[in-house]
């Protein structure tokens, strides 16, 4: 992937820190700028974790920081400014709701690169993109099912080891350009089975009101 796209994924695994993930969201849903007590107070954790996690969010890109004094006053004895966030002009593939549209968008212009680049047809340079990018996330999470959540997909084991997905990232997508979208999900999932080192089999299984991949066998040990 280039350097665009591995600043997504950067992103991505910035935000899959759970609460990082919520405290990104009341940051990105304020017109105004938070504080660090606002975030605290809004996430109800301690304002040392709120700072830890708003900083990271900074350092990624995802949040932009300005000081200013809050008691409106300046001079000696006014107190120090404080440090104010607001949800920097980027566009983020971990969003919510979980449609990625942002992803599939960046997948399939990689695509159609690497297919003029190497002469293979589009549909070819979908799936290897798709493998590639389930294998660069993948590797962020500690488990097929972690990987699979972060991802939008919402699985949901049968308890029998069979995971079904009860969301697609790219619903919209999917409903009008079935074949291929499918396809990309196939080889996303894919990739994200192989980088978390899972042995389940991923397959295409179309139905009603849930992703067309199902991921079938016992969980690694």
């Amino acid at each position: 992937m280039d350097a665009f796209a591995e600043n997504r994924v950067d992103a991505v695994g910035v935000l899959s820190d759970r609460l990082r993930g919520e405290i990104y969201g009341l940051v990105a849903a304020s017109d105004s700028p938070l504080s660090r007590d606002d975030v605290a107070a809004a996430a109800s954790v301690p304002r040392s974790t709120a700072a830890f996690h708003l900083d990271r969010l900074a350092d990624a890109g995802l949040v932009t920081v300005e000081h200013r004094r809050l008691s409106g006053r300046s001079g000696p004895g006014a107190g120090r400014p404080a440090k104010l966030y607001r949800a920097a002009h980027v566009d983020v593939i971990a969003s919510m709701p979980e449609r990625h549209y942002e992803l599939v968008g960046e997948l399939f212009a990689a695509a159609i690169e690497r297919a003029e680049r190497e002469g293979t047809t589009v549909r070819d340079a979908v799936s290897l993109e798709a493998r590639a990018l389930g294998l660069a996330l993948g590797r962020a999470q500690p488990s097929l099912e972690d990987a699979l959540t972060r991802c939008g997909y919402s699985p949901s084991d049968d308890g029998t080891g069979r995971v079904t997905l009860e969301n697609c990232p790219f619903h919209a997508l999917a409903t009008r350009h079935t074949p291929l979208v499918c396809g990309a999900n196939l080889s996303l999932v894919e990739g994200l089975v192989d980088a978390t080192g899972d042995e389940r089999t991923p397959r295409l299984d179309a139905a009603a009101g849930r992703c067309c991949v199902a991921i079938d066998g016992a969980p690694a040990a």
